[in-house]
């Protein structure tokens, strides 16, 4: 009976998280969790939700616009990554779909036009949504290599409770929670033998 080696099938991570390992080498990346929309052979294309922008709300983004804030909250905006840090991104439920929307994985929807931003502030766009700027990406190949790199990534489910429910503080701590695992527990170097 022949043996088959080497077989190796790729999954791609689109609407699952990233979550940066204790001792991660890139600072900009220190407990990062990474809402993953776009993966497949081409590279990949994520939002940060672990940390908001210092100074800047919604309101700030909507006044850019000229769009009025009616009822809507002056929520926070989260730093999505270093890549185009002043291009907005909404990762919001599916109650709403613009023409440029994106269906990630079942799990959320990506929009990236002022559409979504106007829709909310009138009260009539997604029930659920966090807003971003910048987003973090890779290259052809590049993610996949990250992922084989020991104290770099760990990825799990992309639970929308997670990404709507959890403030951005918690969102590291509650994605690994959700996956049983206690970053805590984590080690982040090899020991010698």
């Amino acid at each position: 009976m022949p043996i088959v080696q080497g077989v190796h099938q790729l999954t791609y991570l689109s609407g699952q998280f990233l979550l940066a390992l204790p001792g991660m080498a890139d600072p900009r990346f220190e407990h990062a969790i990474i809402a993953i929309c776009a993966h497949d052979e081409g590279g990949a294309l994520g939002i940060g939700l672990g940390a908001t922008i210092d100074g800047i709300g919604f309101h700030t983004l909507l006044d850019q616009f000229e769009i009025e804030h009616g009822d809507i909250p002056d929520a926070p905006v989260h730093y999505g990554g270093p890549v185009e840090p002043r291009r907005g991104f909404v990762l919001h439920s599916h109650d709403w779909q613009g023409q440029d929307s994106v269906d990630v994985g079942g799990r959320w929807v990506l929009s990236s036009t002022v559409d979504v931003l106007r829709a909310i502030a009138e009260g009539n766009g997604p029930s659920q949504w966090i807003v971003a700027l910048g987003y973090a990406g890779w290259d052809a190949g590049q993610l996949e290599k990250e992922l084989g790199e020991p104290g770099c990534w760990f990825n799990v489910g992309g639970e929308p409770k997670i990404l709507f429910d959890v403030s951005a503080e918690d969102r590291w701590q509650a994605a690994f929670g959700a996956a049983g695992v206690d970053p805590r527990q984590l080690v982040t170097g090899g020991g010698t033998a």
